[in-house]
């Protein structure tokens, strides 16, 4: 049953089937205005709670999450207006990849990450590092690389990341983020392999996290590449003298937000300047595909599994610029 505002509505009888919550606990989660979320609703059509009779506004957990997502995505600087094209981007890329599951075996999935992500917080709030270091093993154990990251990990990061100058958070943030760039740092040191050939990596704006970017350079990598992720605030003017003495295949920027017109006027330059080619990745990289089109920068896009095959076609030379 829907209202004349397009949301659905439940009957009482429903609340006891699913957990909502009203427009003021979902506020206290998330930390977001009641007013900026009601303009989400109506102008963007980014959340669409379900409505009581009195049309009282209702939310699902999927709602939250959703919440959560895009203000991660508006925290590094991305525009309302485009979250909701990266958000379905998202959601159909994990769709390809689960929509060979029954509906049964993906919702036991759904829910077992469910799981791992509830231990982690406690394991966070408790500050247990070696609890912490057990559940990083387990889930390691039990997922794909990228399922890891994409769908258990990151997703609790992001959610301490866009609280972490309240008090206490803080705290907390500063413990799961050291965790995991020192995990991550040490899977691309023994991901490196002698003789293979370099990809260089770095980070193209000041926004792009040092966690996010070591998780795209342990996402790139293969057993028969390198890659080799260049320290946080590298100066795009001197990647060419980096370049000269290390000599790699391919140089990679990273993205999470779509570079301006200055920036890719920039990179266009730096083409010019380098002995190996240029692509970027990222959803920066996926939102700036028309702009980046004709040109001799290469997109790699942002999905793991689309990043390192793309990467493998961009060396080979079979992949359009």
């Amino acid at each position: 049953m829907t209202d004349s505002h397009g949301a659905s509505t439940l009957a009482p009888s429903t609340f006891e089937q699913q957990e909502l919550f009203p427009i003021r606990e979902v506020c206290r989660l998330t930390g977001i205005n009641p007013v900026t979320l009601r303009a989400w609703e109506r102008r963007y059509g980014l959340i669409q709670p379900t409505r009581t009779d009195s049309g009282h506004r209702l939310y699902s957990l999927a709602d939250i999450e959703a919440v959560r997502n895009i203000l991660a995505w508006t925290e590094r600087g991305v525009a309302v207006s485009k979250v909701g094209s990266i958000l379905e981007r998202s959601a159909a890329t994990r769709a390809a990849g689960e929509g060979q599951r029954p509906a049964a075996v993906q919702e036991s999935l759904d829910a077992d990450r469910g799981e791992w992500q509830g231990q982690l917080r406690q394991a966070i709030s408790d500050f247990d590092s070696v609890r912490l270091e057990q559940l990083y093993g387990q889930i390691f154990s039990t997922y794909p690389l990228t399922t890891v990251f994409h769908d258990v990990l990151l997703p609790v990061w992001q959610e301490w990341l866009l609280r972490h100058e309240e008090f206490g958070r803080t705290s907390e943030w500063l413990f799961l983020d050291a965790f995991l760039r020192s995990r991550v740092l040490q899977r691309l040191q023994l991901g490196q392999t002698a003789g293979a050939p370099v990809v260089l990596l770095a980070a193209l704006s000041a926004q792009c996290r040092e966690l996010e970017l070591l998780v795209a350079g342990l996402l790139l990598g293969s057993d028969s590449l390198t890659v080799r992720v260049l320290p946080s605030g590298q100066p795009l003017e001197e990647l060419t003298l980096v370049c000269e003495k290390v000599r790699p295949q391919a140089l990679v920027l990273y993205a999470n937000v779509p570079p301006s017109g200055a920036q890719v006027r920039q990179l266009n330059r730096l083409t010019l300047l380098l002995d190996c080619p240029l692509a970027v990745a990222g959803e920066g990289a996926a939102l700036a595909e028309d702009s980046l089109r004709g040109s001799p920068i290469a997109s790699l896009g942002s999905g793991g599994r689309q990043m390192q095959q793309r990467l493998q076609q961009f060396l080979a030379g079979r992949l359009d610029t």
